[in-house]
């Protein structure tokens, strides 16, 4: 049975859990919009975004072919932006919005980095960090998966059809 003060609580997590859904959404667009940059650039379409007291420091999308560099995921140049924004290379007090679930590289820098949320859209079943390095975030962080998932993975689906033509 709830009580008086339970149920204000109960409605207040509520409120909160809704503030969440909706700014998460809201930031997974904005890295969608990277992700086209990135396809606009022949790039594959992933893109990330950092938020950081409630202001976003970072953006970045996959620049792996224009920069010729393998590790110039979206994730990396994000964290390298961010880092650099607040002068320090400890992203705790921030949250990382990524289109699709982080590799193993990107990952370990996610962890390196001690940043303690993690939001992506669609899953990486092939590449992905779950499958091969589920401990590589920061032991306390937490990820919220699925925001924007239909979008997101719509995206990468329409970029591959369209390179196997």
């Amino acid at each position: 049975m709830l009580y008086g003060y339970d149920f204000v609580i109960l409605r207040k997590n509520r409120q909160m859990d809704k503030r969440q859904a909706q700014k998460d959404e809201e930031m997974m667009r904005k890295a969608l919009n990277e992700a086209l940059e990135a396809q606009r650039q022949g790039e594959i379409p992933i893109g990330a975004i950092v938020e950081c007291g409630g202001r976003i420091i970072a953006r970045a999308h996959n620049l792996t072919e224009t920069l010729h560099d393998v590790t110039a995921h979206a994730e990396m140049q994000a964290i390298t932006a961010a880092a650099n924004e607040l002068g320090g290379k400890y992203l705790s007090d921030c949250t990382l919005y990524v289109t699709v679930e982080p590799c193993v590289m990107c990952a370990g820098a996610i962890g390196w980095a001690q940043i303690p949320r993690v939001v992506y859209g669609a899953p990486d079943d092939k590449r992905g960090y779950r499958a091969f390095a589920p401990k590589a975030l920061h032991p306390k962080a937490t990820v919220t998966t699925g925001v924007m998932e239909e979008e997101c993975r719509r995206l990468m689906q329409e970029f591959f059809s369209e390179k196997r033509k």
